[in-house]
């Protein structure tokens, strides 16, 4: 058999039509595959690659602490340097009312943890989540996912999970006395990168104030940067009661994290003991990666910077099949007709050496979401490519 045809047997596939590209390396902002051919990538692994591939200080922060210790116990037990400098590290760039963190080993993980910690604080059931968001594929995580077509195939889920409408102030009145919790992404990430209005947030926070509700931000996609600051909700002004991380969080490496205040997380410790618990959350090798990926942000100040790359993708990506851009930052939707003349977009940029995809609820739009250290130079190249692409869809 050849590799094409292993990867089908012995490999669990998510859809029938991978894009089956044999990758061999990758640098920057560039991956390079098994024939040495580059493309830039506009992907970052789902929003995952802030700092491009193969930064030299993430890797060498892996490599001390493999030379250290890998695992030793469950998460919680020992006090082991790495998790707790990130810990801290997390802490001082955050809000004091979100100070302590649970690491875990995903997003996904964070989602469910964070609902697991609202029940247990709130003694409450209901859940409020927005439709069409996107907060991981685990059981409790999916039965955030207003698709039935996601979930029809694996009820029962969650019970008393309701939808509201991202953005809609009138929907807010579903926020109860019986409500646990509110989850929500502030930039929508497979919706197709949609930004909250801020007084969207602003009343949220009041509504879920007024009704003791705990307010879940999801930042899984938006944080750490993608949107010019750190953390989406600090364009808002509007904080949490648990933030989620995951993502961009590991610097390539997988993690995910919940956090909320000391007196909050804490209640995880009795009635159960052992609320939440996790083998392998808060690695030592991958919070070593994590918190050298924080450091390389501050270290290369190119938060700054963000604003003025958006603003490039958006001067030069003008073409009368691009019905409008969403989003903010480098997390940026361009809107076509069809998810027919987008996916020959796609399949036509990847011929030319650019990466890019398209969103799980906005099937219709191209993900423009690059390491965060994309240069000018890839910039026109990657929007140049597309121009060139979506001439050749719409014979233009």
């Amino acid at each position: 058999m050849d590799i094409r045809q292993l990867f089908r047997l012995n490999q669990a596939q998510t859809t029938h039509f991978p894009l089956m590209l044999q990758m061999d390396r990758a640098e920057k902002c560039s991956i390079y595959d098994n024939s040495g051919k580059s493309y830039l990538d506009l992907i970052s692994g789902i929003s995952v690659s802030h700092l491009g591939h193969g930064n030299e200080n993430v890797k060498n922060a892996i490599i001390d602490q493999v030379n250290k210790h890998m695992h030793l116990m469950v998460y919680g037990e020992y006090i082991q340097a790495p998790q707790l400098k990130l810990s801290t590290k997390l802490a001082s760039l955050l809000p004091p009312t979100l100070n302590c963190s649970y690491l875990v080993n995903s997003g996904a993980e964070a989602t469910d943890g964070a609902l697991k910690l609202a029940k247990r604080i709130t003694g409450r059931s209901k859940i409020i989540a927005n439709k069409n968001a996107y907060h991981g594929s685990t059981h409790a995580a999916l039965s955030l996912n207003s698709d039935e077509y996601y979930k029809n195939a694996f009820r029962p889920l969650l019970p008393d999970v309701h939808f509201i409408h991202f953005n809609n102030l009138e929907d807010l009145d579903q926020i109860d006395s019986n409500t646990a919790c509110v989850v929500t992404e502030v930039i929508q990430g497979e919706a197709g990168y949609i930004a909250a209005q801020h007084e969207f947030l602003v009343e949220l926070r009041k509504r879920c104030t007024e009704t003791g509700t705990l307010l879940i931000f999801d930042e899984i996609q938006s944080g750490m940067g993608k949107t010019g600051k750190l953390f989406a909700f600090e364009h808002y002004g509007v904080v949490p009661d648990i933030l989620l991380l995951g993502k961009a969080l590991g610097a390539g490496m997988p993690i995910g994290a919940f956090i909320s205040s000391t007196e909050n997380m804490h209640q995880l410790a009795d009635a159960p003991i052992l609320g939440h618990i996790t083998t392998f959350g808060g690695h030592p090798v991958i919070a070593a990666a994590a918190l050298a990926g924080i450091e390389e942000l501050e270290r290369l100040d190119i938060l700054n910077q963000v604003a003025e790359k958006e603003q490039l993708f958006r001067k030069r990506l003008i073409h009368p099949a691009i019905q409008a851009i969403s989003g903010k930052g480098l997390m940026l939707g361009l809107q076509l007709d069809s998810f027919e003349n987008t996916l020959k977009v796609l399949q036509m940029a990847m011929q030319k050496g650019v990466l890019s995809d398209w969103f799980l609820f906005a099937s219709n739009k191209i993900r423009i979401a690059p390491p965060l250290i994309i240069t000018e130079d890839e910039i026109e190249f990657a929007c140049k490519t597309l121009l060139e692409c979506l001439n050749e869809v719409y014979g233009n």
